[in-house]
């Protein structure tokens, strides 16, 4: 096996993520087969419990593992299956290596961080990075490792100390360390300065670890000058200095780092040169070109309660770019705080209000995705309202399908208080309750998570239709309340279809309207599995809505063409 690992100097949020999946990418198209690995140094054994306002948004994998926003990126460029064990955290490492000095596993000897943690770290990355993540037989060629965090974080000494025991272990012709690092210009002088840089990498060397690449984040491309005094002072050839400049949007990095000829400088150390092929990235190429002339865009409104941080929804604004490239589309998202529709709100921020309001009414759809609490709920109630009665595409993700179902039970049944059993336990008629596959106290890892195989029941429905006609399809989950089953008669006969159910028939996984142009809500979560160039079926039925392009969209499908 080889590895690549990447770290980051000076600042966190550089990018360690895109430029990692990049790496990835490149390799993949000389013909290599890739896997990665995040590690992440802090003690949260997953990200499941973690505020998305602090770290974004939790990405879901099949095997239902809560993992950190890094991967959702591994697994849209490579496009790749990964699993839980990809994502190493501090929390996972420590409690192998308690549960395993409780069972008497280490014979009464005392228990350190070094060797035992260390041992831990590298025993899980040698055995992770031998699982097959792109469907065939066999290991990879190359792991590409990301580890999170900034060189010289006390919390992630362990895994420095792990990863330079396996750099010295597996021998130097099959490690290759690029450092991804800062190259900040001053307003005043407007030069581009490299002494972070500098300092980062003696950190680096006073740490064991010498990087083979560097890549430098900087807004404008590295100047000759400043590529020689980081040669001069870091000891990595010229050749092998990277400039990650900032792009019209992130299809180009892998571009950018062929362009450089990374991928020789990597090959060159991992000692590939003679299996590896010429790098292709037509695909990526016209994609970038594509989306840098696209100049049409289509307006979304985004109801949710994270707005505040768009990595909250990262998944999302992913899925609606994959879906509106496909349309020859920009996607121009409008961010609406759900708080900010509520009538309350009216009284207290009038401005924020009237705002949110002529933003919903400029929108050409409007998508409610998923989210746990009761803050906003009305606001998102009142948004799925407007949807429905005024023929405005709607797509309503795992809350979001809740939400239109206690709309629809309270405008068009006329019960008042019907409501979530999460929002409200004293309801009088609870149409989304709790239903256990999981612990009403543990909050970590006890949902119904992970793939689930959604059966529709009628091949004339649209979701079917626009996921090309299947009689199932398996889709990931994240989520501790459901549609109640007792409430489904009374709301089919007033004009809600459930058109996708679980396998037992008690769940309800896919809603539509009929009579509306595209009123759809979905238990699941779709964006986890939208790929660049493979976009979502619902995200693409939204948007081709929004144009009016659906019809004609699935008479061309219908036919075969």
């Amino acid at each position: 096996m080889k590895y690549v690992l990447v770290t980051g100097g000076v600042v966190s949020g550089l990018g360690k993520g895109v430029t990692a999946s990049s790496i990835g990418v490149v390799l993949k198209a000389c013909g290599l087969r890739v896997t990665s690995i995040k590690i992440d140094p802090y003690l949260n054994t997953d990200a499941g419990t973690m505020s998305p306002f602090e770290h974004g948004e939790v990405f879901v994998l099949d095997d239902g593992g809560e993992v950190d926003l890094d991967l959702g990126n591994y697994e849209r460029f490579l496009d790749a299956t990964l699993t839980k064990e990809n994502n190493i955290t501090t929390g996972k490492i420590y409690q192998s290596v308690l549960d395993k000095e409780r069972r008497g596993d280490y014979l009464g000897k005392t228990v350190q961080v070094v060797p035992h943690i260390t041992d831990a770290i590298k025993d899980w990355i040698e055995s992770v990075a031998l699982i097959p993540v792109d469907g065939k037989q066999g290991h990879a060629d190359v792991c590409v490792i990301e580890l999170g965090g900034t060189v010289g974080d006390i919390e992630s000494m362990p895994f420095i100390e792990a990863l330079r025991q396996l750099s010295f272990s597996v021998g130097k012709d099959n490690f290759c360390l690029i450092h991804v690092s800062l190259i900040p210009v001053l307003g005043v002088v407007g030069e581009q300065k490299t002494k972070p840089t500098q300092h980062s990498v003696r950190e680096l060397r006073a740490l064991g670890l010498t990087p083979h690449l560097l890549a430098c984040r900087s807004a404008q491309p590295l100047l000759d000058n400043t590529k020689e005094k980081l040669t001069q002072f870091c000891h990595v050839p010229a050749a092998n200095i990277l400039s990650i400049h900032d792009v019209p949007n992130i299809w180009h990095i892998p571009l950018l780092l062929r362009n450089q000829n990374a991928h020789h400088s990597i090959l060159k150390q991992l000692d590939l040169l003679s299996i590896a092929t010429i790098p292709d990235l037509e695909a990526w190429n016209r994609r970038a070109e594509t989306f840098d002339n696209l100049t049409d865009s289509v307006r979304i409104a985004m109801v949710g309660k994270y707005v505040g941080l768009a990595d909250s929804y990262l998944s999302v604004v992913k899925a609606l770019l994959h879906a509106c490239i496909a349309c020859s589309l920009k996607p121009s998202i409008d961010w609406i705080a759900a708080s900010d529709l509520e009538d309350d709100s009216a009284q207290l921020t009038p401005e924020a209000h009237a705002a949110a309001w002529k933003t919903l009414r400029n929108a050409e759809c409007v998508i409610v995705p998923g989210g746990f609490g009761d803050r906003g709920i009305s606001g998102m109630i009142l948004a799925a309202k407007y949807a429905r009665e005024n023929n405005v595409p709607y797509l309503g993700i795992c809350l979001g399908m809740q939400i239109s179902v206690i709309e629809y039970a309270r405008s068009v049944l006329g019960l008042e208080r019907a409501n979530s059993t999460e929002f409200d336990e004293q309801t009088p008629d609870p149409v989304v309750i709790f239903m256990p596959e999981g612990s009403r106290t543990h909050m970590g890892s006890t949902m119904r998570l992970g793939s689930r195989r959604t059966l529709f029941q009628t091949p004339d429905c649209l979701t079917s239709k626009l996921y090309c006609n299947p009689q199932y399809v398996d889709e990931r989950h994240r989520h501790r309340y459901e549609v109640n089953p007792d409430v489904i008669g009374v709301l089919e006969q007033a004009g809600l279809k459930f058109v996708g159910k679980d396998e037992t028939g008690k769940r309800m996984e896919v809603l539509e309207l009929p009579g509306h142009p595209f009123y759809v809500g979905v238990q699941f979560h779709p964006e986890f599995k939208s790929r660049p160039g493979k976009p979502s079926a619902p995200f693409l039925g939204l948007i081709l809505s929004a144009r009016g392009q659906l019809e004609a969209y699935l008479g061309r499908h219908q036919n075969g063409s």
